[in-house]
């Protein structure tokens, strides 16, 4: 099913978007990674001694149009297609709102929001043109409900992505393009600064697990649409929607 199959990975140079891009790659899918650090290069090194060598990385930040529509232009370029975009970059800041400077929440919300907004539109004229395409977003589960202190920055960005992916899956079906948000609760990852490995997230998602639900949205029959995926640890105690 994803075999030969084109994808744009962001926010790869660790955590989950790195395992993303590995596991994908293990799958025979030909990729194309960025990430804002040289650590993008690590990845791709990685992968490739692991037996992919189909794999392109940038150094490149998603909020700026003119470098996402050089990585598109140039997989497109190498590879003839995008077939899948799996918007995974993204920052949290969690503060209290009399604390939140208007650059921090311009940042945060040109990162967590205008990034998906410029991929998208990016590889949405090739995917049309192909009438077909899988656009995935790994978001979070506070895209569904609010939380209790220093949450608005974050939380508000996470809604605002929910609310376009939605909008998005009704605008480009008629053209074969798949949309689908992953909303996962708490991962053993990098996030908000943290470190990867902890004690206390023992016993919290990995990011294997975000990653096998990335390639199983992916992998679907192409007539079937995931509309969203909520993932969380069963210790985890949180809000139904």
């Amino acid at each position: 099913m994803l075999n030969d199959q084109v994808a744009i990975i962001t926010g790869a140079s660790r955590g989950i978007g790195k395992e993303i891009a590995k596991q994908l790659a293990s799958k025979g899918v030909r990729l194309a990674i960025l990430g804002s650090s040289e650590d993008i290069f690590k990845t791709k090194d990685e992968i490739e001694k692991e037996g992919s060598g189909n794999i392109l990385a940038f150094r490149s930040d998603v909020a700026k149009e003119n470098e996402v529509d050089h990585v598109v232009e140039a997989t497109k370029n190498a590879y003839g297609r995008v077939d899948i975009l799996i918007n995974n970059a993204g920052i949290g800041m969690f503060k209290k709102v009399e604390d939140v400077t208007v650059e921090e929440w311009k940042n945060t919300f040109e990162i967590n929001v205008q990034g998906v907004f410029l991929c998208v539109k990016a590889v949405l004229p090739i995917m049309k043109k192909q009438q077909f395409g899988t656009i995935i977003t790994v978001s979070s589960d506070v895209a569904r409900y609010t939380i209790a202190d220093k949450g608005t920055l974050y939380t508000s960005t996470k809604y605002a992505v929910q609310g376009f992916m939605g909008s998005l899956l009704q605008e480009v079906r008629k053209d074969g393009i798949r949309v689908g948000t992953i909303n996962p609760g708490m991962v053993d990852t990098y996030f908000a600064d943290t470190k990867q490995g902890e004690e206390k997230k023992a016993d919290w998602l990995k990011v294997g697990d975000i990653a096998e639900a990335v390639v199983y949205m992916a992998s679907a029959p192409k007539h079937m649409q995931i509309d969203e995926l909520h993932l969380h640890p069963l210790i985890q105690n949180y809000p139904r929607p």
